[in-house]
C-alpha cells in the first residue's frame, strides 16, 4: 500500500503541474528519490521534506499529516510499514506507528542481519529512555562500557544518553522491537 505521506506529495505536485524530475530538479535530489518517497519505498531526510515542502508551497506538517492524529490513525497495518534507513552492515530499521506531534513513544522493528549491529541506527544521545525487546536472536549490548546478553524475550531498558551498540550474536537474522521516547526538543 502506498505511503499516505508519499500520496499527498505526489497530489500536491499534480496540482503545481510538476513532473517528478521538476521537483526532483528544483530541491537538488534524483528523481528516483522523489519517486520512491512517493511510492511510499523510501522515508525521506527531514531536510528533504522541508526542502520538498517549501517546492510545494505547504508545511511539513501537512505532508507527515500531522492533522491525522493517533486518535483517526491509531492501526498500522504491516504492509504499511514504514522502511527508515538501513546501516552499511545490512540492519534496517522500521517505524511501527503514524507520526503524531503528541507521541510520549516512538516504536520501532530493528532487523539485524547475521553480526550486524545498531551503528548508525539507534543513534539518539539525547536526554531519554530507550527500551527494546528480543523479538528473535541473540544480541550482545554494550551500555556505558558494560557488556550484556540478550536472548528471545529478554528486554532492556537504559537512559538515550548513554552510549550504547546493540550487536547480533546468532548465526542468522535476528529482531528487535525499539521504543524511544521522541526528542521533541
Amino acid at each position: 500500500m502506498m505511503d499516505l505521506m508519499g500520496k499527498r506529495i505526489k497530489k500536491k505536485r499534480e496540482s503545481f503541474g510538476y513532473l517528478i524530475k521538476d521537483l526532483s530538479a528544483q530541491i537538488g535530489v534524483t528523481s528516483s528519490l522523489i519517486s520512491q518517497i512517493e511510492k511510499g519505498k523510501a522515508y525521506p531526510s527531514i531536510v528533504t521534506l522541508k526542502k520538498i515542502a517549501t517546492a510545494l508551497q505547504t508545511t511539513v506538517g501537512e505532508l507527515i499529516g500531522e492533522h491525522e492524529n493517533l486518535s483517526q490513525k491509531p492501526l498500522l497495518k504491516s504492509n504499511e510499514r514504514r522502511f527508515v534507513k538501513k546501516n552499511r552492515n545490512g540492519t534496517r530499521l522500521h517505524m511501527l506507528s503514524y507520526h503524531d506531534p503528541s507521541k510520549q513513544i516512538e516504536p520501532y522493528l530493528i532487523e539485524y542481519t547475521k553480526d550486524s549491529t545498531s551503528k548508525g541506527i539507534m543513534t539518539s544521545k539525547f536526554p531519554g529512555q530507550e527500551f527494546c525487546y528480543v523479538i528473535k536472536g541473540q544480541f550482545e549490548v554494550v551500555v556505558n562500557k558494560k557488556h550484556y546478553s540478550l536472548n528471545k524475550g529478554d528486554g532492556f531498558y537504559f537512559n538515550s544518553k548513554l552510549s550504547h551498540l546493540f550487536k547480533n550474536t546468532s548465526n542468522k537474522e535476528a529482531e528487535m522491537l525499539w521504543i524511544i521516547t521522541p526528542n521533541n526538543n
